[in-house]
Order: structure tokens, then C-alpha cells, then sequence
């Protein structure tokens, strides 16, 4: 059961990262002399590097609300794990775990899918990047530690 709670706890934890490089890197979308995120848009020009914030547009303040929340909910999720983990009658389910952790998933999706749908097409080389990626990865890995939340029961 040890061995259980720590599995889950670790995928717990890499899933956190996952979700702040995502939300941070500077990678959303790349391509030549131009990298997007979800804060700002770089230019490399001439060897310098200028950003400017990024555009204030719904759609990517919708984004920006959406991986906010999902960071939060996850760290809310590992926190109320750790409680529950302590305060459980024995036999009793993560439910509350589970609940916040699928949450945070689901706003990792829809964050990404309105990226996907609404992303800007500066340049003709532009693709996506690792951070755009990451946040798809964090997704399922999400869903699935919610998932065995639920199924998960405290044992002595």
C-alpha cells in the first residue's frame, strides 16, 4: 500500500510540473525569428531578444485563466491528498482528491483546445512547442491520477 501511495504521489508531483512549465515556458508557439507563450511574444532580432505582452484578446486571457486555474486546482488536489491522507477513516476514498485533480484537467483542456482552435498564425514556419505540448501530456496524466483517486481506498 506504501508502495501504492507513493506512485501515486510522484505522478502527483511530475504532473505539477508538467503543468508550470506549461504555463510558464515560453513555447507555445515557435517558428523562426518568433516564440509565442501564454504571457508574451518574442522577436529575435539581430541578436536581441524583445518581447512585448501578449495580445489582449479574450480567447487568450481565456488561456491564461484556464492553466492558472488547472495549476491551482492541483496543487489544491496535493494538498487536500496529504490532508485526507491523515484524517480518513480507514476504508474511505479520495474522493475529494479526485474531484479537484479531474477538475484541473478538464481546464488543461479546454486551455488547450481554445489555443488550438484560436492560435495566431504569424508566420508561415510557426508550429507548436514543447510548452503547447506539455499541457496535452499533463492532461490525460491528470485524468488519470483523478481517476485512481477514486478507485484508490486508505488502508492501515
Amino acid at each position: 500500500m506504501l508502495l501504492i501511495l507513493l506512485g501515486v504521489l510522484i505522478l502527483h508531483l511530475i504532473i505539477l510540473v508538467l503543468l508550470f512549465v506549461s504555463t510558464i515556458a515560453n513555447a507555445w508557439t515557435v517558428g523562426g525569428t518568433k516564440s509565442t507563450d501564454l504571457w508574451y511574444s518574442c522577436l529575435t532580432t539581430n541578436g536581441g531578444y524583445h518581447c512585448s505582452s501578449a495580445s489582449n484578446e479574450d480567447w487568450i486571457q481565456a488561456v491564461q485563466a484556464l492553466m492558472v486555474l488547472s495549476v491551482l486546482f492541483c496543487i489544491f488536489s496535493l494538498v487536500f491528498f496529504m490532508c485526507q491522507l491523515f484524517t480518513l477513516v480507514k476504508g474511505g476514498r479520495f474522493f475529494f482528491t479526485a474531484i479537484f485533480q479531474i477538475l484541473a484537467s478538464l481546464f488543461v483542456m479546454c486551455g488547450a483546445i481554445i489555443y488550438t482552435v484560436m492560435s495566431p498564425d504569424g508566420e508561415e514556419d510557426a508550429a507548436f512547442g514543447f510548452a503547447y505540448v506539455l499541457a496535452w501530456v499533463s492532461f490525460p496524466l491528470c485524468l488519470v491520477s483523478g481517476l485512481i483517486y477514486i478507485v484508490l481506498r486508505k488502508r492501515e
